[in-house]
């Protein structure tokens, strides 16, 4: 069972950019669909985006699609999130989480391991 820790939030100014890190130790990364997932206070944990085990696969939010991009390194068994055109409403503690379903799921319960989360702040 592969472990995560995320790294990469901050805080930004609006229509700035981040890019978020999820390492993962353990053999088994690529067997892994990886995704991001946000929190905000009072608010549901929601799909950022997602990837299969070869990065071929992509599924993104819609309030999200066309400014952020996942990929993925197995041979560093690390997962990327790059966030453009950063909105305050993107505030929100960011997750990652690993799953070992056969598709590439939108919904956390697919998901079975996950990071300890890395704040991100977009101000106005």
């Amino acid at each position: 069972q592969v472990q995560l820790v995320e790294s990469g939030g901050g805080l930004v100014q609006a229509g700035g950019s981040l890019r978020l890190s999820c390492a993962a130790s353990g053999r088994t990364f690529s067997s892994y669909v990886m995704g991001w997932f946000r929190q905000a206070p009072g608010k549901e944990r929601e799909l950022v985006a997602a990837i299969g085990w070869r990065g071929g696969i992509t599924n993104y939010a819609d309030s999200l699609k066309g400014r952020c991009t996942i990929s993925r390194d197995n041979a560093k068994n690390t997962v990327y999130l790059q966030m453009n055109s950063l909105k305050p409403e993107d505030t929100a503690v960011y997750y990652c989480a690993a799953g070992t379903g056969l598709v590439v799921g939108r919904s956390s319960r697919e998901y079975s391991i996950w990071g300890q989360g890395t704040q991100v702040t977009v101000s106005s």
